[in-house]
């Protein structure tokens, strides 16, 4: 079972309010006796039909009053008056009680009332994140990364990028390769630095830079007093690798595959960190990245053969418009081409 992969979001900011645009006539509701479920509302749900009425129903309310409500909201008189009858019919309920030009709650209305406006706050408030989300000064970029880039690379491009966007927020997710491209389909990410680069039809991905692999071998191993090696001289070798479906442990089997052998996997885990302090226990060897601090107790070998590297690319969805923030930082990433990764 994997664990839970890391998500946060940094520099929250506050969003004035302004003004807002008016609500669609009402529709009809003629048949379904009971609300539909968030997940699966349509045309036949009782939401999908009262949604455009409630304001209607709130300022009537508020105001006891149709004139003075439909000043408010903008609209003739008779109309609300003929949406307030509508509205009650489609309820098969009283919400209101005449008295000539005023009006009260009735019991129904009075619970009715304390729905509805539950119901247009949560709205409202929904309304605001996403605009909020998509200010150009200080919205949000829901960004993706692979566990090996969030020590020094990640870090490294926020920190520049926000010196020219100080206010722009990330939600932040670590998680490995096919995970990360799960989520960018789900709509959770904007954008995700992942490798292998993806080619698929849905997607659209630029290659930004590469990151040599490293044969990693214990310090009192006969191969450590090398510094270079073919790979396939470690055929004979147990491997320590990510799990399957991280994308190193498919370049790993690759360039196994291509040196002439199937490696002996010995343990597959989750953290390049991890298999590093494996590798210096004596548990295997390793292809791995370099690390973002020298670790005591391994010897990383260059490999001659085959070409030994990663290809570090960024990924988002074909044809989703990106807000403000999303594009700035894109361009910033794409900027990047050649020199995301330390030297």
């Amino acid at each position: 079972m994997r664990p839970m992969h890391g998500n946060c979001i940094i520099d929250s900011v506050k969003h004035d309010r302004s003004s807002r645009a008016p609500l669609s006539q009402p529709r009809n509701r003629k048949d379904g006796p009971e609300v539909a479920e968030a997940t699966d509302l349509g045309a036949d749900s009782w939401a999908w039909a009262l949604a455009p009425r409630l304001a209607q129903f709130t300022a009537v309310a508020r105001h006891e009053h149709v004139t003075r409500a439909a000043q408010e909201l903008g609209m003739p008189q008779p109309t609300l008056s003929r949406a307030l009858v509508r509205l009650e019919e489609d309820l098969g309920v009283a919400l209101f009680a005449r008295h000539g030009r005023t009006l009260s709650l009735t019991p129904a209305g009075h619970a009715f009332r304390a729905s509805a406006e539950r119901m247009l706050t949560d709205l409202d408030r929904a309304t605001e994140s996403l605009r909020a989300d998509a200010d150009p000064s200080a919205g949000k970029v829901a960004f993706g990364f692979l566990h090996t880039l969030g020590s020094e690379t990640v870090p490294g491009l926020i920190r520049t990028f926000r010196t020219d966007h100080p206010r722009v927020r990330f939600q932040l997710v670590q998680n490995y390769g096919e995970a990360m491209i799960e989520r960018l389909r789900a709509g959770d990410l904007d954008l995700c630095l992942t490798s292998p680069v993806p080619d698929s039809p849905d997607l659209v991905a630029r290659r930004l830079d590469e990151q040599k692999l490293r044969l990693v071998v214990p310090d009192d191993h006969p191969l450590a007093r090398r510094k270079r090696i073919r790979l396939a001289e470690a055929a004979g070798e147990l491997f320590v690798t990510l799990e399957p479906g991280f994308g190193l442990r498919r370049i790993t089997d690759a360039l196994c595959a291509e040196a002439g052998f199937t490696p002996r996997v010995a343990f597959e885990g989750e953290e390049a960190e991890t298999l590093r302090g494996l590798v210096a226990a004596g548990l295997g060897v390793a292809l791995l990245p370099p690390p973002a601090v020298p670790r005591p107790g391994v010897a990383e070998l260059t490999v001659t053969a085959p070409r030994a590297v990663r290809e570090i690319g960024v990924a988002w969805v074909d044809g989703h418009q990106d807000t403000p923030p999303v594009a700035a930082f894109k361009k910033f990433l794409l900027s990047r081409r050649g020199v995301l990764l330390p030297r």
